[in-house]
C-alpha cells in the first residue's frame, strides 16, 4: 500500500493573500527533473502564467496608468488601475483598499453566482456553436442518403460478398469532408484567424459550408458528389477549430468548460435535426427530370444552420484578444464590456490580456517555430499528447461509425428503411438530450472523471450491441436489443467523450501556441474521422457487425487506460494557471495515477483501510477555491 513516504514532495510554504505564485512548483515529484530543457520550459511558461506577480503595488498602479494613457483609455484610468490590482492576485480582492464595497460585491458574485453572465455572452456561445450543427447535420444526412444515392450512382454493395469496391467508394464519398479538414481545412485556421479575426473566420467558413451543402444536392455522379463533399471540408475545418477557442477566450474561467462544450452540444443537435430531415424527406417523389430528390434535399438541408450563422455572427462581439493583437484597445474594451457586467470586470480582463500578449510577444522572439514548440517544449508536449489522445478516441470510440452508418446498420439488423431512419433519429435525440448533463458537471465533476466513466460504459454497450446480432432475427428481441445497445451507447458517449475533447483542446495549450495547437488537435480528429468513415462499410462487410462493435469496444478500453495515465484534469483553472498542471512530468503523472488506482481498488473493492496519498497538484484551483470560500463567508455574514 503506498504511503506518503513513497513520494518526495517539493515543499511550498502557505500562500497568503498578497503572495506571488511566481517560480513555484506545485506538484508531487517522484524524480527530480532539472534538465536544461525542463528549466527552459518552466521559464517560458512562467512568463505567461502571471507577469504582474513581479511588480510592486506602486509599480503596478503606474504601469496601469501609463497603459490607459497610451491606448486612448485615459477616461477609464482609475478603473483600469483597480482591474490591474485584481488581475495581479484575483484571490486578494477583499483586502484591496482601492476597491469599494460595490466592487467587492460584484467580484464576490462571480463565485457565488457563476451563471449570472450578460446575455451577450450566452448569445455568442450559442450562436457560434450553431456552426457545429453543420458538421452534425452532415453526419446525419449522409447517413440517410446512404440508403438512396449508391443505387442511383451504381455503387450499391451486394450483400454477402465481404468488403467490396462499392463499399470502399461509399466510405470514400462519406469521408471526403473529413479528409479535407485533416489535410487542408484545419490548417487554414491560423492564417484566417490572424487576418480576419474569429468572427471573420466563422463567417467565411459558414459561406463555404452553405454553398457546398447546396452543391452536394446538385451532383449527378459519385465522383461529382465526392468533389463537392471534399470542398465542404474547407468550411467545416476552420470553424471547428475557431469556435471553441473563440468561446474559451470570451468565457469566464468558472463556466468556461460548460460554454465551450456547447460546440459539442450543438453538434449533437445537428445530428438529431439531420435525422429529422432524413425522415421528413424519405418519401419525397421525384419530379419530371430529377432523380433522387429525397437524398438531395437531405444533403442540402445541412446548409440551413450555416445560413443562420452567416446572417447573425457579426452581431456578436469580436474576440477582445484579436482586437488587442491588432492594436485596437478601445474596441477590445467595448467588446469586453458587452461580455462582462461591469467596467471593472472588463478593465481587469483587458489589462490582463494586454500583459499576457506582451509576455507572449517576448516569448515568440525566442520561439520562432510555434509548430515545433508543440513537441519540443515539455509543457506543450504534454498538452499535445493529452489533446491528441482525446481527439483520437473521439473517433475510435465508435460514435461516428454509428452517426454515419446507423441506417445501414439497422437495415442490416432487419429494420425496414423507414424504421431504420426512425431508429437513427432516436440515436440522435438521445445524443442531444444526454449532452445536457455535461453542461452542469464538466466544471464541477471535471473533464477527466467524465471520461473515466464514459469509456467503460461505451465498451460494455458496444459489446451488447454486437452480440445482439447473434439473436435470431425471427425474435422481437433481435431488433430491440440492437436499438437499445446503440441508445445506451449514445447516453454514455454524450456527457463524456462527446463534449470533453474540444473543450480540453481549446484550453490546454498556452496562449502563444493556442491557435496552432488547436489546429493540430482538430486536424487529428477530422483525419481519424476520415479513417473511420472510409473503412466502416468495408469492415461491416468483412467482419460483420459483431466484429466491428467488438473492435470499437476494445478501443474504448484503451481510451480508459490512456486517459488515466496521460490526461491531467483542467477544470476550474484559468487558461494561464493550467501551465502549472502541465508542468508535471508525464512519468510522474502516470505513476501517481497507477498508485491512486491501486489505492482505490483496495479501498472500494477489497474494503481495506488505506492511507491517503499526497495531492498531485497541491494548489490546483487554489485561487478560485479560496476566493469562493471567502466570498461565500462574506455573503453569509452580510
Amino acid at each position: 500500500m503506498p504511503s506518503s513516504g513513497d513520494y518526495q514532495t517539493r515543499e511550498t510554504p502557505p500562500i497568503d493573500e498578497k503572495e506571488s505564485f511566481e517560480g513555484r512548483e506545485s506538484y508531487v515529484e517522484l524524480r527530480p527533473s532539472d534538465s536544461p530543457s525542463h528549466t527552459s520550459a518552466r521559464d517560458f511558461n512562467a512568463k505567461l502564467e502571471n507577469p504582474l506577480s513581479r511588480l510592486s503595488h506602486k509599480q503596478l498602479l503606474a504601469h496601469a496608468a501609463e497603459f490607459a494613457r497610451t491606448h486612448e483609455l485615459s477616461e477609464h484610468t482609475e478603473t483600469i488601475q483597480k482591474g490591474a490590482l485584481i488581475a495581479q492576485n484575483p484571490a486578494a480582492f477583499e483586502t484591496l483598499p482601492e476597491l469599494t464595497e460595490e466592487d467587492r460585491r460584484v467580484l464576490r458574485r462571480e463565485y457565488t453566482h457563476k451563471w449570472d453572465q450578460p446575455k451577450t455572452l450566452y448569445y455568442l456561445v450559442i450562436l457560434c456553436s450553431l456552426a457545429a450543427a453543420v458538421g452534425g447535420m452532415d453526419e446525419a444526412v449522409i447517413n440517410g442518403a446512404n440508403l438512396f444515392f449508391p443505387a442511383q450512382f451504381g455503387i450499391e454493395p451486394r450483400p454477402g460478398r465481404g468488403a467490396t469496391r462499392e463499399q470502399w467508394l461509399i466510405g470514400l464519398v462519406n469521408s471526403a469532408p473529413s479528409l479535407c479538414c485533416g489535410i487542408l481545412g484545419c490548417w487554414l485556421t491560423d492564417p484566417l484567424n490572424r487576418l480576419l479575426g474569429r468572427r471573420g473566420t466563422i463567417f467565411v467558413a459558414g459561406i463555404f459550408s452553405f454553398v457546398t451543402c447546396i452543391w452536394q444536392g446538385l451532383t449527378n455522379s459519385w465522383p461529382h458528389l465526392l468533389v463537392a463533399r471534399f470542398f465542404l471540408g474547407l468550411g467545416l475545418g476552420p470553424k471547428s477549430a475557431t469556435v471553441p477557442v473563440y468561446s474559451a477566450e470570451c468565457a469566464p474561467p468558472l463556466i468556461r468548460g460548460a460554454l465551450v462544450m456547447m460546440f459539442q452540444t450543438w453538434t449533437a443537435f445537428g445530428i438529431m435535426f439531420g435525422y429529422v430531415m432524413n425522415f421528413a424527406f424519405r418519401n419525397i417523389p421525384d419530379p419530371v427530370g430529377v432523380r433522387g430528390l429525397n437524398w438531395r434535399l437531405m444533403l442540402g438541408s445541412a446548409g440551413i444552420p450555416a445560413l443562420i450563422l452567416v446572417a447573425q455572427v457579426y452581431f456578436c462581439p469580436e474576440s477582445p484578444r484579436w482586437y488587442m493583437m491588432k492594436g485596437h484597445y478601445m474596441q477590445a474594451f467595448r467588446s469586453l464590456r458587452r461580455l462582462r457586467h461591469t467596467d471593472l470586470q472588463a478593465a481587469r480582463d483587458l489589462y490582463y490580456i494586454h500583459v499576457l500578449l506582451e509576455a507572449e510577444r517576448e516569448v515568440n522572439k525566442r520561439a520562432p517555430n510555434r509548430f515545433l514548440e508543440l513537441f519540443t517544449v515539455p509543457r506543450n508536449r504534454r498538452a499535445t499528447l493529452a489533446s491528441s489522445i482525446l481527439m483520437f478516441m473521439q473517433q475510435f470510440c465508435g460514435v461516428n461509425a454509428i452517426a454515419y452508418y446507423s441506417s445501414n446498420i439497422f437495415v442490416q439488423g432487419g429494420f425496414s428503411q423507414t424504421a431504420a431512419l426512425l431508429a437513427s433519429f432516436g440515436f440522435g435525440a438521445i445524443n442531444f438530450v444526454f449532452a445536457g448533463p455535461a453542461v452542469w458537471t464538466i466544471d464541477t465533476f471535471g473533464r477527466r472523471n467524465l471520461l473515466l466513466i464514459s469509456f467503460p460504459l461505451m465498451a460494455v454497450t458496444l459489446l451488447m450491441t454486437g452480440f445482439a446480432f447473434w439473436i435470431p432475427e425471427s425474435t422481437p428481441a433481435h431488433v430491440a436489443v440492437i436499438a437499445l445497445g446503440i441508445y445506451l451507447f449514445a447516453a454514455a458517449y454524450s456527457p463524456g467523450e462527446g463534449p470533453v475533447p474540444f473543450t480540453y483542446a481549446a484550453e490546454a495549450f498556452p496562449l502563444y501556441v493556442r491557435d496552432i495547437g488547436m489546429s493540430l488537435a482538430v486536424a487529428l480528429t477530422w483525419f481519424f474521422n476520415f479513417v473511420i468513415t472510409l473503412t466502416v462499410p468495408a469492415l461491416l462487410g468483412s467482419w460483420t457487425p459483431q466484429g466491428v462493435f467488438a473492435w470499437f469496444a476494445t478501443w474504448n478500453i484503451f481510451g480508459f487506460v490512456a486517459t488515466l495515465l496521460f490526461v491531467p484534469e483542467t477544470k476550474a483553472l484559468s487558461l494561464e494557471e493550467l501551465d502549472r498542471v502541465f508542468s508535471v512530468p508525464t512519468s510522474t503523472h502516470a505513476a501517481y495515477q497507477l498508485r491512486a488506482t491501486g489505492l482505490y481498488f483496495q479501498k472500494h473493492v477489497l474494503r481495506q483501510k488505506v492511507g491517503k496519498m499526497p495531492p498531485l497538484y497541491e494548489r490546483e484551483g487554489a485561487i478560485g477555491k479560496k476566493s469562493y470560500k471567502r466570498a461565500s463567508v462574506t455573503a453569509e455574514a452580510a
